[in-house]
């Protein structure tokens, strides 16, 4: 499990680093949008080494109807939606102005 942590946190890293990169080049709302998303998933990954390490016990990690499960749980789904909306969406745009 903590292999498979830490693998996941090195890729969501990454595309941190990515982001920060690309935004750092073009300042557009699509390349902000990417950064968000992938920030969300840096928290769910954090979210995770949390409850791997059980670091602030208040948060009820891993368990249903808990703070730590709903922060969990909803920066899962807007990384998931932000990041390829925004990377979809900046390469279209790049499309666009490049013809």
């Amino acid at each position: 499990m903590n292999i498979i942590l830490i693998a996941i946190g090195a890729v969501v890293g990454a595309t941190i680093y990515g982001s920060i990169l690309q935004i750092a080049k073009h300042r557009t709302v699509w390349r902000f949008l990417q950064l968000l998303g992938a920030t969300c998933l840096g928290i769910v990954v954090l979210t995770h080494v949390a409850e791997t390490f059980h670091l602030v016990p208040k948060m009820g990690w891993g368990q249903p109807d808990s703070a730590g499960h709903y922060l969990d749980l909803i920066s899962a789904i807007l990384g998931l939606i932000l990041l390829p909306f925004g990377y979809v969406s900046a390469a279209i745009s790049r499309i666009k102005h490049s013809q």
